[in-house]
């Protein structure tokens, strides 16, 4: 497997640390709200890297976290806690929103068919885990507390700009205002905020005493970045095989996370990260005050199932920037449909003892070029159309003539890898269908057309099903 690797900017042989498991960190939602679907698009993506490294034969235990406290509206560690502002719009407790929209992510989640990680890890259950983190970081000197909470000072780790290849000059030079003076340098970032005073939270904790530079006690909460490097470290190690998040994690929130995991562990974070790309609707950046903000119901409002968006999704590389349209959603059903109708094609074909091995379909070697696709940095669009490909020869064919096996094998490679779940939604007609096919056949062979339709239209109104003529003979293929 090849994959792009962020900090060296290259795609670059996957050589895990292990051979017998990968370890894969995922950065998860901020549970505030619903979902849109652009943060679910990074999340089928990461699905094909599990399930192609499944194929490849690794083991793969892989973390994913819930952002329930700490992520602010602005990076620059001000503003209001995403959570607590949910909270107040809904008029519940930020407790509450927290359950209400992780459960909804985790339906959605099995609803797209991505495989389940080894661990869902939620954010406030690694409090103390990440008061010690801080702990080892104010023993190593790289902390320092200001009026509203513990900071870290990048100064003090001088490879705090390799991974984003930042200009920390430059953001200097372009900062208008300094959003809090106290701060040593624009680059530096809370660890812990102190809660406010004349403002009662409903996710906040005691900050130990050992923690303080002589003032407190004070409430706080953990800072956004500094969650996500207290999970790894209790669920993976301190090293790990694969990151995975954003681009727009890139410059803020995984900068950060090296640098406090680095510089308290003493050892790389992670030896590979991969980074999904934008994705925006209608041409524009999506987002709810837009209207644009479309989530996974807005899909199906529209009359597309999980599986359509899952496809779409797939049509793309992970590295492309997508705009989301209804034409481009239309294209992927209709692709979806082709498929299962050809996956609907080994219901209509048989294999024997004596003619298996004399049926060429086409479709030996498919299923290794389409892994070895998806092998080539996640080339999902190169493994789309190598099945799309196979599968219109397949087409040209005569049923009779179909390698039933090799269509199997086939289907049961690409369910593997994309998690599109054909071969389930594309079971048998019942024996009383097929009779009336065998019935209308002999109504086209005696030329009784008017019969003929009567019995077409009889099946595609019973059965979900409805027939192609073709010079090779008549297949069935479903409706919806």
């Amino acid at each position: 497997m090849k994959l792009y690797n962020t900090p060296k900017r290259a795609v670059e042989e996957f050589k895990p640390i292990t051979p017998d498991e990968v370890l894969v960190y995922t950065c998860g939602p901020t549970v505030y709200s619903k979902q849109h679907i652009g943060n679910y698009t990074s999340f089928v993506y990461w699905d094909t890297l599990l399930r192609a490294l499944k194929a490849d034969g690794y083991g793969v235990k892989r973390v994913l976290n819930i952002t329930n406290v700490g992520h602010l509206t602005s990076d620059a560690d001000t503003g209001e806690d995403k959570m607590e502002k949910g909270a107040r719009l809904e008029g519940k407790t930020a407790w509450q929103v927290a359950e209400e929209w992780t459960a909804d992510f985790v339906q959605n989640f099995q609803k797209l068919n991505l495989l389940e990680p080894f661990k869902t890890a939620k954010a406030t259950d690694y409090i103390e885990d990440d008061l010690e983190l801080i702990r080892t970081l104010k023993n190593k000197g790289y902390t320092y507390q200001i009026d509203d909470g513990i900071y870290y000072d990048t100064a003090k780790f001088p490879r705090y700009a390799d991974f984003a290849h930042l200009d920390v000059e430059a953001l200097k030079a372009g900062a208008r205002v300094e959003l809090n003076p106290q701060k040593r340098g624009i680059t530096d970032f809370a660890l812990w905020k102190f809660s406010i005073e004349s403002s009662k939270r409903d996710m906040e904790w005691e900050t130990p005493a050992d923690l303080l530079d002589g003032d407190g006690p004070h409430m706080g909460f953990p800072g956004w970045h500094l969650e996500c490097s207290t999970i790894i470290k209790r669920e993976l190690g301190d090293t790990i095989d694969i990151h995975t998040g954003g681009i727009e994690h890139i410059p803020v929130h995984h900068t950060n996370e090296i640098a406090q995991s680095e510089a308290a562990n003493g050892v790389a974070l992670s030896n590979y990260w991969l980074h999904a790309h934008h994705l925006t609707a209608d041409g524009q950046k999506m987002s709810k005050s837009l209207g644009n903000g479309y989530t996974l119901d807005d899909v199906a409002k529209r009359g597309f199932s999980y599986m359509d968006f899952k496809m779409w999704v797939l049509q793309g590389h992970f590295q492309s920037d997508r705009d989301f349209t209804s034409e481009g959603l239309e294209a992927a059903h209709v692709r979806l449909m082709r498929w299962r109708s050809t996956a609907a094609l080994r219901w209509q074909t048989n294999d024997t003892l004596t003619d298996d091995a004399s049926k060429d379909s086409g479709l030996y070697g498919v299923p290794g070029l389409v892994l070895e696709a998806v092998n080539d940095n996640l080339n999902t669009p190169q493994a789309l159309a190598i099945v799309d490909q196979a599968f219109n020869k397949l087409a040209e064919q005569k049923v009779a003539n179909i390698n039933r096996r090799s269509l199997q094998e086939l289907l049961e490679v690409i369910d593997g890898l994309f998690g599109l779940g054909l071969l389930e939604s594309t079971p048998d007609i019942p024996g009383t269908a097929k009779q009336k096919i065998l019935e209308r056949n002999r109504a086209r062979d005696a030329k009784d057309w008017t019969r003929a339709d009567e019995l077409r239209n009889e099946i595609e109104q019973n059965y979900g099903v409805t027939l192609r003529d073709q010079a090779q003979g008549a297949t069935w293929e479903y409706t919806k």
